[in-house]
């Protein structure tokens, strides 16, 4: 009885909860659409690496070192940063004399992405954005640290994805890519375009191929007596279809088309890693990174969060994230959705809970 009791209440707490989220987006919806939108896409944001980790290392300090060890250690580093700052300023003088160029006057700086894939590669609209920020400011001495996870996708929307990545390469800007997961198919297209590509230990790296799939039933609507019409123009204008007849030359020009794509797939992967045996890894097959680096696919096996700390003792190092504009609408449904899989999950979880009481 207890169990049904609390079982309603959840469904009176959700069903509240709903129906008040969208009696405020109704309301906000309807507000929003008698005012002008705003011509901006987006904006930018931008994070210096450097500060945020040597926050958590003084916090850490804080704790471990006794006081006077402490008092030790921000000494020496304060005599460090006056010395820096001394050295910083006499360059900077020198410059405006004309004694020195402008790339000898500051620290490098590294420029840190990220991009998450999905099939239809949809975080390369943020991608292109964050690349044209950057090149409006950076130098040949300069370096760009993609972290790039991705399974693979759509060839034409890894096609452009990688296109952005070539952007840096033009500019003559050192890129790294960084693949702590996996980077397969259309994720490896993208990854094998890196000056330096490193890969965590158990990475996911491979599966040069091309795969066509799709369900068909032809045969479902035959036997019921379904009809299905399609009127083309163009020999080849469709060849596997859903619901359409699958015939021994549709199925052929797929193949050849198929063929084709991996074609160029293996050119594209060997002219940007030319040390690669390509006809020995271009079977679709995937390895994990220490097995890729056997097989030149990688460079060096190494995490990005080792990459970044090494970059930050040296350089100054930025995290670049574009994020768009997002109507008051589609942030409400994000917070209706996290509110509603939080109480189902606490449901869920409650009787797993009480069970070790």
């Amino acid at each position: 009885m207890e169990y049904l009791i609390e079982y309603g209440m959840f469904l009176a707490k959700a069903a509240t909860i709903a129906l008040a989220v969208i009696v405020v987006i109704t309301a906000i919806s309807s507000a929003g659409q008698k005012k002008k939108k705003t011509g901006k896409k987006g904006s930018i944001k931008v994070t210096q690496l450097n500060d945020h980790i040597d926050e958590m290392r003084e916090e850490l300090r804080q704790t471990v070192l006794d006081k006077d060890h402490l008092k030790l250690v921000h000494k020496d580093e304060k005599k460090k940063h006056k010395a820096e700052h001394k050295e910083k300023k006499q360059q900077l003088k020198k410059e405006k004399h004309g004694d020195s160029a402008e790339d000898e006057a500051r620290k490098k700086r590294v420029y840190v992405l990220n991009f998450k894939g999905n099939i239809a590669a949809e975080a390369v609209a943020s991608l292109r954005e964050e690349i044209t920020a950057i090149l409006s400011l950076a130098e040949k001495s300069d370096e760009v640290l993609l972290r790039l996870e991705s399974p693979g996708g759509m060839v034409h929307a890894y096609g452009l994805a990688s296109s952005q990545l070539l952007r840096i390469k033009n500019q003559k800007i050192p890129l790294t890519i960084c693949v702590d997961k996996v980077a397969a198919s259309g994720g490896y297209m993208m990854a094998c375009l890196a000056d330096k590509l490193v890969a965590a230990p158990f990475a996911i790296i491979g599966s040069i191929g091309v795969l066509v799939q799709l369900p068909n039933f032809h045969r479902v609507l035959k036997k019921h007596d379904v009809d299905f019409e399609m009127i083309s123009a163009g020999e080849y204008k469709r060849t596997l279809t859903t619901f359409g007849e699958i015939t021994q030359k549709g199925r052929d020009k797929v193949q050849e088309d198929v063929e084709t794509i991996h074609g160029i797939f293996k050119s594209w992967v060997k002219d940007h890693r030319p040390s690669i045996e390509i006809e020995k890894i271009a079977t679709g097959e995937t390895w994990v990174g220490v097995q890729a680096k056997e097989r030149y696919m990688v460079d060096e096996i190494k995490t990005s969060d080792e990459c970044i700390v090494e970059a930050c003792d040296s350089a100054e190092v930025f995290e670049v994230e574009y994020e768009f504009r997002k109507s008051i609408q589609d942030r409400l449904g994000h917070v209706m959705e996290a509110t509603t899989d939080k109480l189902f999950s606490k449901w869920f979880t409650k009787p797993t809970d009480d069970s070790y009481q």
